[in-house]
């Protein structure tokens, strides 16, 4: 761990638990962002700001709108109206390669693995600035070798730290669900991100694979990185997470510690309903 993440993840202690809360440093700041569907406002968030350097968790019911939150700030989805931050520079309305380029990157909740390309293939197609790309340069191999070449060898230290080096020959489409959550991991780091944003990583994968993950999600944080994650599980945001936002029908309704979440009332009614506590004879 750096010596420079272990304050900033340490800021958080004097935070207000509230939603919106002014965070000591955000890498990630967004502003009235809405979305609307029909006459279903699926999102409506006032304000949030990601500290950098931590593992935040945004939890919420089904239908809450995190993952078209998500869509929304990584630009595979337009807003209706709002404004974000990364960094300090608007990325208000870019497209999605354009946020990646700029250190923000993002996984789904169903994995997006090219399954007729190799593992390793994988993993180097994600990489920025391949001067092979371009036509002229691409003619002349010399211009484009070294930089393959250190791609490559990117590739092949990423697929080494998620023990998928024995896959490296392998097609994408014959690795398991948590095989390919990994993979997933491994090519969004191959664009060398300073934030990466992951939907549901534990989904569909199995106990042992999901602690792997959750380990390699808690080295990155440890090595500087910051990680926006959602997640149902709640044994897995209470292990790994640095702050939690909960959502409730498009809006962030708590944010805190993980400790504070748990007896949250606001938590609470929005996953059990606000009248879970009361016997029936209540009821007036």
């Amino acid at each position: 761990m750096t010596a420079e993440t272990v304050p900033r993840v340490s800021w958080l202690t004097g935070v207000a638990a509230e939603p919106g809360a002014g965070k000591p440093d955000p890498i990630l700041v967004a502003d009235n962002v809405t979305k609307t569907f029909g006459g279903l406002r699926a999102v409506q968030v006032s304000r949030l700001e990601v500290q950098r350097g931590a593992i935040t968790a945004l939890i919420g019911p089904n239908g809450a709108g995190k993952t078209t939150l998500f869509n929304l700030l990584t630009g595979f989805d337009r807003a209706d109206a709002g404004s974000w931050l990364f960094e300090g520079r608007s990325v208000t309305g870019l497209p999605a390669y354009r946020i990646a380029r700029a250190g923000l990157v993002r996984t789904f909740q169903l994995t997006k693995s090219l399954t007729l390309l190799t593992v390793l293939e994988n993993l180097k197609l994600a990489s920025r600035q391949q001067t092979g790309e371009r036509f002229f340069t691409a003619l002349v191999h010399p211009l484009w070798r070294a930089r393959e070449e250190s791609i490559e060898r990117l590739a092949d230290e990423m697929l080494a730290r998620f023990r998928l080096d024995r896959m490296r020959g392998e097609f994408a489409g014959t690795l398991s669900g948590g095989q390919r959550k990994l993979l997933e991991l491994a090519r969004a780091l191959m664009v060398q991100p300073t934030m990466i944003m992951l939907d549901e990583p534990t989904a569909g994968v199995n106990p042992a694979l999901t602690q792997s993950l959750l380990r390699h999600i808690q080295q990155l944080r440890d090595e500087g990185m910051t990680i926006l994650f959602v997640e149902h599980d709640m044994d897995v945001v209470m292990g790994i997470s640095d702050w939690v936002v909960c959502m409730a029908e498009g809006r962030v309704i708590a944010e805190g510690p993980p400790a504070s979440i748990g007896s949250n009332q606001a938590v609470i009614d929005a996953y059990l309903g606000a009248h879970h506590g009361r016997r029936a004879g209540d009821e007036g």
